[in-house]
């Protein structure tokens, strides 16, 4: 039986071989999940190359199967079922779109948004999320913006079911804050015309001809939630944008998260429109643009 050590690196040698592009952190990550430890106490008992501690011969089993999974670039987070964005733990799979670390700072933009915005009468700011997929965004704001009363939109029947079960995950105060609604983001005026304060979306954006290399997207999430319509991409967050002009108040923020090309097009889109001022491009934190952040106008 080989040494714990040596399980890991052989582990992380054959998803090096098979383009894995963290090897050493996602083998980590299955044996962690495997045996029910921290990362911590694999990387320890590695470092020790302890002898090969087997409680129950299936675990064996499970981490092959698993590692099978993570060589053919199946993503490490439907694997463990868990994808980790800002504060919460999200459950993710088959059929919905995994959140990803660059989408945390366009969650800040909105919250940021929700806490400057001027409650209303009953106390609260009001914030919707169109396109919000496993909830990542949408339900942030929910535990981090204690007056926020945050409905979530979402289309696909797929992720509904990662929504509903990450809603029920937060506390019970921010889950009574929480409304779910199964509605296409780019018509939904009946449900809430101009009573939005913010209005918050990471809506697909891909151009047609611009199919994402990494093996984990392309093969794994959801075309919907992927890829933008149009030659550009553009054709559903131009809609969402016009979308989100019926939604807010005179005065309310929308923040939307596009490709680190698409800023100036979408700043334009906006700045042509009667019901927009002062739009702006954010960055990421690798300094790459990656939202638009715009103010509703009164008319």
């Amino acid at each position: 039986m080989p040494t714990f050590g040596a399980r890991l690196r052989d582990i992380t040698r054959r998803l090096s071989d098979a383009g894995v592009p963290s090897p050493q952190a996602d083998a980590v990550a299955l044996m962690a999940h495997t045996f029910g430890w921290e990362t911590s106490d694999v990387r320890t008992a590695a470092a020790r190359d302890d002898h090969w501690p087997v409680d129950n011969p299936l675990d064996l089993d499970r981490l092959e199967a698993r590692v099978v999974r993570r060589e053919s670039r199946e993503p490490l987070q439907h694997i463990l079922g868990t994808a980790y964005f800002r504060n919460l733990a999200l459950q993710v799979g088959s059929g919905v779109f995994v959140p990803r670390p660059e989408t945390e700072g366009v969650a800040q933009h909105a919250i940021n948004a929700a806490l400057a915005s001027p409650r209303g009468r009953d106390g609260m700011v009001r914030v919707t999320d169109l396109c919000a997929g496993s909830g990542a965004i949408g339900l942030s704001i929910a535990a981090e913006v204690p007056h926020a009363q945050v409905t979530l939109v979402e289309a696909s029947e797929a992720a509904m079911v990662y929504l509903r079960l990450n809603a029920r995950m937060l506390n019970a105060d921010a889950r009574s804050r929480v409304t779910i609604l199964m509605a296409d983001a780019r018509r939904c005026l009946h449900l809430f015309e101009r009573c939005a304060d913010v209005v918050v979306s990471n809506p697909p954006y891909i151009p047609p001809d611009a199919v994402p290399r990494d093996p984990e997207v392309r093969d794994f999430d959801p075309p919907e939630a992927l890829y933008g319509l149009g030659e550009d991409g553009l054709d559903v967050p131009r809609a969402i944008v016009d979308e989100a002009a019926r939604l807010l108040r005179v005065g309310g923020t929308l923040v939307m998260e596009h490709a680190d090309v698409q800023g100036e097009a979408l700043r334009e889109f906006a700045a042509g429109s009667q019901f927009w001022r002062d739009p702006r491009t954010e960055q990421d934190l690798t300094g790459r643009d990656r939202c638009l952040v715009v103010t509703r106008d009164g008319i």
